[in-house]
């Protein structure tokens, strides 16, 4: 059988890419925009203070960097946030800040054999910018969310190509209020872009003061203060969210305002100097770790409830201890979330969300057999995770990224994909801890995951559009209009209601047909009909639709050409659907291999159990 020993390779594939220690960290696509934001941190730094102990590190490090973002320009002289991303006006204004400050500013951060290369980069840029809108369209692109626009508008005036003008002001003395009445004053920028908020906005300030003589003295009053907050919320290694951008953005601003010698700079520029890839180049984030173990470990499991024979015991054991180790079990300092939660990553720069949450609690479920009874520790981490979500959800029933009720900005407000996703965990933690006999764990919880359920239900057929489909909020289609991603969406949503024993009601068969609607001739699915298939977009179609009576068919052609994309090794080949901040996009390695073994897995599980036939 063809599918069969697909899926067996895949599972393979997937299990070489383990880390030493047993668990999976995959590798995030090297990313312009973190590259230029960057070299112009590192520039700012070797501007102010160019024969100190570290500038000729900073030299070295901005001219690998100047070099990688040359000779990586798209053919129309712009650049994607990733090698794959075609050219957009935020990175393609990020790089030619970054070009112009360094040709013009610091002659000697350039190598000499790059010089021609990156001034032709820079004037070609130039006019990229210049006939994409500039400034305005960066603005325009982002609306209202401030969280990325001010940012690269800060960077660009920093670099000269800006004027200070046409940066809005951010209002950094919020960050000096009581944490509890963040949503109440509704924040410009979303929950985690904080340290932006303050760094960027005394930067702006620097340059711009105010013309109101009262909020003048209030700012004043408050840059001290609203330090003291930036440095209380740096993790240890210095990256804020172990991302580049936030980091170099922070970095470059504090320098800025005159602060090279302040702590939080300092920690900025290690951790800038200690994320450099090989080849000159900074990743978009330092990894995804967590992330990406849990999906894989869920990818492995045959069905729902329980991880297949493709780990053993041992193997079992080292994920399961690891994971359980990396759940927060304080308040964290940055977002003030309660114990409880998981992050993308097990560095010291991560947030507990409401994605990885659920996917550590699923992971947890699957690493036992169905009837497994689980040891103290794993209930107290389940219902400790439990408590955590369930706390988290918003009154509209959806559950937001990070904090409850902080604002309506995308990363704060309800989501359909993490919503989906606390559902599953939630409900089927419940089931399997009946099963176990450990029902009493839930003490406290029982009656309100229930609720939970129903508000969640809710929610979800609220926000189903009219075409059946759901949009999700941290996938996306750089080819779609508006960068919609509904594939991800709608199939997040149908897997979750198929689990719940939905998979017969109104909104799952209408989410299906959606689905069956957009499939490609060639059997793939992508964000929508006629964009080419993608591995990743199909495997999620095929993990979702099994389960639907009607979608047979459908399934069968999607499993073959998943199969196809397996012997030919283009299973490897990722495609930048996720998104990262605003509008920012990335790849990581190790996705078309987890989606394609979640869909192989449970197609081969389904079709086994329902003795169906199975196409070669």
């Amino acid at each position: 059988e063809q599918i069969v020993r697909a899926r067996n390779l895949v599972n393979e594939l997937l299990l070489e890419h383990r880390a030493a220690q047993g668990w999976w960290e995959g590798k995030l696509s090297t990313s312009a925009l973190s590259t230029a934001t960057a070299v112009m941190a590192l520039l700012k730094a070797y501007e102010t203070s160019p024969n100190s102990e570290a500038s000729q590190t900073w030299r070295k490090l901005i001219r690998g960097g100047l070099h990688w973002l040359a000779t990586n320009q798209n053919s129309d002289s712009g650049w994607g946030d990733t090698v794959l991303s075609i050219s957009n006006i935020s990175t393609t204004m990020l790089v030619h800040g970054t070009l112009r400050k360094a040709m013009q500013y610091c002659s000697e951060c350039v190598a000499p054999e790059d010089r021609e290369i990156v001034q032709r980069a820079m004037e070609s840029s130039g006019e990229y910018c210049r006939k994409a809108g500039g400034a305005e369209a960066v603005v325009k692109r982002y609306g209202k969310d401030r969280t990325f626009s001010v940012p690269i508008l800060t960077h660009c005036a920093l670099a000269g190509i800006v004027d200070w003008k046409h940066v809005i002001p951010l209002p950094f003395e919020l960050a000096c209020i009581p944490h509890q009445l963040y949503a109440t004053v509704r924040m410009p920028v979303v929950s985690y872009a904080l340290p932006a908020l303050i760094a960027i906005g005394q930067v702006i300030f620097h340059h711009q003061s105010h013309w109101n003589p009262v909020l003048r003295w209030i700012r004043r009053r408050s840059i001290a203060p609203s330090l003291r907050v930036l440095e209380s919320i740096q993790p240890p290694n210095g990256g804020f969210l172990e991302a580049t951008p936030l980091t170099s953005f922070v970095c470059m601003s504090l320098i800025g305002c005159g602060l090279l010698e302040h702590s939080v700079t300092q920690k900025c520029l290690k951790f800038i100097e200690a994320s450099v890839r090989e080849d000159g180049s900074w990743p978009i984030d330092t990894n995804l770790t967590t992330w990406v173990t849990t999906l894989s470990v869920n990818a492995l499991a045959s069905s729902g409830d329980r991880i297949g024979p493709q780990l053993n015991a041992g193997d079992k054991d080292v994920v399961r201890e690891w994971l359980l180790s990396q759940q927060y079990r304080e308040v964290h300092p940055y977002t003030h979330a309660a114990p409880g939660g998981w992050s993308w990553t097990d560095l010291p720069g991560g947030v507990p969300d409401a994605d990885d949450t659920p996917g550590a609690m699923l992971a947890l479920l699957n690493l036992r057999e169905a009837n497994e009874q689980f040891s103290p520790r794993e209930l107290d981490a389940l219902t400790l995770s439990a408590r955590w979500l369930l706390d988290l959800q918003n009154r509209d029933g959806g559950w937001p990224t990070f904090c409850r009720g902080w604002g309506t900005l995308p990363f704060d407000r309800s989501s359909n994909d993490l919503t989906a996703h606390a559902l599953r965990a939630l409900v089927l933690l419940q089931e399997r801890l009946s099963k176990s006999g450990q029902a009493s764990a839930l003490t406290g919880l029982a009656d309100r995951i229930p609720r939970a359920r129903r508000k969640g239900l809710a929610y979800l057929e609220r926000s189903q559009r009219a075409d059946g489909s759901w949009l999700p909020l941290w996938f996306g289609h750089q080819f779609n209009q508006d960068d919609e991603n509904p594939l991800y969406g709608t199939s997040r949503v149908i897997r979750a209601l198929s689990e719940l024993g939905l998979h017969e009601s109104a909104m799952t068969v209408k989410g299906a047909e959606w689905l069956l609607r957009n499939q490609n001739a060639d059997g793939g699915w992508s964000a929508r009909l006629g964009l080419a298939s993608s591995v990743e977009e199909t495997g999620l179609a095929l993990d979702s639709l099994v389960h639907i009576s009607n979608a047979q068919g459908a399934v069968d052609r999607g499993a073959t050409w998943l199969a196809q994309q397996v012997y030919e090794g283009t299973v490897k080949n990722p495609s930048p659907i996720g998104f990262y901040f605003a509008r920012l996009w990335y790849f990581e390695e190790l996705y078309p291999i987890i989606f394609a073994a979640a869909g192989l897995n449970r197609w081969v599980s389904v079709r086994s159990r329902t003795g169906s036939g199975k196409p070669s």
